[in-house]
């Protein structure tokens, strides 16, 4: 299998790279700027889509983790499967209003991706209500793109939420019984309310803690004063590189849990299961994660030490 990699130099495009060749596949890098063995790819230009369109064609996936988030991307590639790693709800309904037979994965990794998948594993009935939290280890060296989303949600709305009501990130407190004891969580916008829930009925609320509770503390603080949004790119990382997800069911108490380490490459090799899978499926047009795996088939990921569910 060939596989076009859009921002393989990225933290997570890096290790999608690497675990498709380990698994013995092709990969095309691509990248914004030149760099050794890669193609350079401007994606904020017409003449990038241009070259896109002809790039795609020789190739059996697209992976976008370029953090370039644009139907017009998706567009380009026509009728080659596609992954997209992205979190932005707004963005990923759009991408599941792109007409085209040819498959569109939207929002592989972790979150979403195998968030959605857990959600999936509770059975859900219409009307349900569905918590997602999710602790990130805040001492990881995330990528750029990654910390420019999280200070992006500062005083923003979350898409189209669940509850119907006005909810502004980061302001809304719940809190968690994790595996290691009960956290505090921040609601957030990660996108498996528009994926996993809207779609089949019921509501899901997303819920973000980091595993240093004085940095969780920090992240309130500028959820209340969005003014301070510049010192989330400039803190310094404290804590560690581990992750954990819990999805529990308010109406039938059931749970599904997930722990591991390293938030960017877990997800990177996540990503690389979905592209296998995409290979393998035929052709859906816009799915999810949870449309080409199961949390029993995601259990042996490198990243991922433990899966489970009630």
């Amino acid at each position: 299998m060939k596989v076009l990699i859009l921002g393989a130099s990225g933290a997570v495009g890096s290790v999608v790279g690497r675990a498709l060749h380990r698994m013995g596949h092709e990969c095309t890098a691509t990248s914004r700027s030149p760099r050794p063995h890669t193609v350079t790819l401007r994606l904020d230009e017409p003449a990038g889509l241009g070259a896109l369109t002809s790039a795609a064609a020789d190739h059996d996936v697209v992976v976008n983790a370029s953090g370039v988030e644009d139907v017009a991307i998706r567009a380009a590639c026509a009728d080659v499967p596609f992954v997209d790693i992205s979190a932005t709800g707004a963005y990923l309904d759009a991408l599941t209003e792109f007409d085209t037979e040819a498959t569109t994965v939207c929002g592989a990794g972790l979150a979403p991706g195998l968030t959605t998948v857990l959600v999936r594993s509770l059975d859900n009935r219409p009307g349900d209500d569905v918590d997602v939290a999710i602790m990130l280890g805040s001492g990881e060296d995330h990528g750029a793109a990654a910390v420019a989303w999280t200070a992006g949600l500062v005083g923003r709305e979350i898409y189209s939420p669940s509850d119907g009501e006005r909810v502004l990130n980061y302001r809304e407190r719940r809190g968690f019984d994790f595996a290691d004891g009960r956290r505090t969580c921040l609601r957030a916008d990660f996108p498996d309310h528009v994926l996993a829930g809207r779609p089949h009925g019921f509501r899901v609320r997303s819920y973000l803690t980091l595993d240093d509770r004085l940095s969780t503390a920090g992240l309130a603080l500028v959820g209340r004063l969005p003014v301070l949004r510049p010192v989330l790119t400039r803190a310094p990382h404290r804590g560690g590189d581990r992750w954990r997800i819990l999805v529990r069911n308010r109406r039938t108490g059931r749970q599904a849990a997930a722990h591991g380490n390293g938030q960017s490459s877990t997800t990177g090799e996540l990503v690389a299961q979905a592209v296998v899978a995409v290979a393998q499926s035929p052709s859906s047009g816009p799915v999810t994660m949870a449309d080409l795996t199961t949390a029993e088939h995601l259990c042996t990921t490198p990243g991922v030490s433990a899966i489970s569910v009630d």
